[in-house]
Parts: C-alpha cells; structure tokens; sequence
C-alpha cells in the first residue's frame, strides 16, 4: 500500500524502519530561519531527516521573485537522491504547524512525478501524543538515484495569473489570514492587500482544533461550497509566498477535488511589480 495525501501517525509507527520508507522534518518558522533545524537536533521522529525551507526547498531571492522562489529542481533532485529517495520510496513529510512547511515538499515531489507522499496528520505533536519515541540520533542514510518526471503544468507565474483573471478562467484562492488577505495587518511583506479577483480561506480552516486535517467528507462539503462549479483543474491557490498555500491544495486532494494548481511566487512576488493591480478592504 501507498500512501499519496496523508499518513496518522500509527501508520507511520507501523512503517518507521521498513525498507524503502524514507522520513523529513520540515518544521521552519519564519520568524527564525534556524529555528526548525535547532528543533530537529533537539529530537525528532526517529529515520527523519532534517530539510530545510529556505536552503533546500527554495531558490535565491532575486528582485523579480517572491520570498520562496521555487528551487532548482536539478539540485533538488540531487540531494534527494543523497538523502535516500528513489522512485519506489514512499516518503513522509512532517512539521509542527499543521502541515503548512511540510505540503511544500509533499506538492514539490508531485511536480516531479513522486506520488508516494504523504504528511503527517498531526505532525510531531500527534506522533508524541501517541507516545512514540523521539532521537536527537541522525539517520543512517544510502544514497540512492532520483529520476525526476518534472509537470510544470502543477504552477502558474504571475502573468498566467493575470490573463486568467482577466478571462475569468480561473478562481484565485489566498491561503493567508484574513487580517493580511484584507489589508489590515501585513507583518511580513511590504505592501499590504491581496490579487483583485481573490478568495480568501485561510488554510487553517482545513485543520481540526487538534491539529489533525478535518474529515475527508468535511472539507468535501466545504470545499464544494467554497469552489461552486468550478472545476478543480481551474483553481489556482497562492499566499504569501507559495508555501503555505500547498496546504489548501493538499486539502483539495483530501476532499477528492484533483488537479488544482499554484501561483508559485504568491503575494510576496505579485507586489515586486508596481503595474499589478493590488486591493485591500476593511470589513
């Protein structure tokens, strides 16, 4: 059996050592770069290994880009070969906050055609709930060949996103708070609002009050509600910095809605231009 959305942790527990089954922390805070490396030297689930946001996951900051450029997909592959991943491996990927860090690996390997990932429900904090051990031991890791089977298709830039704005050929979806989808609070970027044309659903609404991802049926019902008629291949989610908006995709996939895609670059990088149009409102 594989597993392609989400894992509990028990079946995580039944797994952990079997061959093949390769594990990643990817806590991160943005407020503290170093933060989730310090915690994973700290204890960790036991066979993970540690990647991390900014160095592994992402490209450098130029000035045209948003905060997390998409990496270079070449060099990605690369070092997850040498962290032990081949096309047969089914990986889990986990953080503390929900899944928000870690759906970025989960959809980055879907764009380069691994299925065979699935986060953690819960995260860290529901594999300690269960009572299951932590190490500060690192992983013994073999090296093994990754073969990418990249689909570019998963990702929009900026100028797809305003020529389907403009044609009313997709539907827009910011994963941010409500406060700095608005405009009342933006603490990290320095232009406030949100895209003209987008929906806001903050991708906490996904979650339980535990943590844990809602009911596959839950979200069903609100995502079916939030997306109306259009069809999943036509919705297209962003946020930030194109990090946390992998969550509301992740959670489409939950509720059975396949195919929606991702404003890579997000707010951070659709303000970098001062001809795109910004809103905000005040409710």
């Amino acid at each position: 059996m594989t597993y392609a959305n989400l894992i509990s942790v028990d079946q995580l527990a039944e797994h952990i050592v079997a061959p093949g089954w390769v594990v990643f922390d990817c806590r991160f805070s943005l407020a503290d770069a170093e933060a989730g490396g310090k915690a994973y030297r700290q204890g960790h689930i036991p066979c993970a290994r540690y990647v991390h946001l900014d160095r592994d996951l992402s490209s450098g900051i130029t000035d045209l880009t948003g905060r997390h450029p998409l990496p270079d997909f070449n060099a990605l592959c690369k070092k997850l070969g040498d962290w032990g991943v081949s096309n047969a491996s089914q990986v889990v990927v986990y953080d503390d906050a929900g899944g928000a860090f870690a759906g970025r690996l989960w959809w980055l390997l879907r764009c380069l055609g691994h299925d065979s990932v699935a986060v953690l429900d819960g995260g860290i904090q529901q594999w300690r709930k269960g009572a299951y051990p932590v190490t500060t031991a690192l992983p013994s890791i073999q090296p093994s060949l990754f073969r990418p089977y990249l689909n570019d298709s998963n990702w929009l830039s900026a100028e797809q996103v305003q020529n389907g704005l403009a044609r009313k050929s997709i539907k827009l979806i910011d994963a941010r708070t409500p406060e700095r989808f608005s405009g009342r609070q933006e603490p990290i970027d320095p232009v406030a609002g949100y895209v003209p044309g987008a929906l806001n659903r903050p991708f906490q609404y996904n979650l339980q009050a535990d943590g844990c991802f809602k009911a596959a049926q839950e979200l069903r019902d609100e995502w079916s509600t939030f997306i109306g008629v259009t069809p999943a291949e036509q919705v297209v989610h962003m946020c930030g910095s194109g990090v946390t908006a992998c969550h509301n995709l992740l959670a489409m996939e939950v509720a059975g809605f396949a195919g929606s895609k991702l404003y890579a670059g997000s707010w951070s990088e659709w303000i970098r231009n001062k001809n795109r149009p910004v809103a905000t409102k005040y409710t």
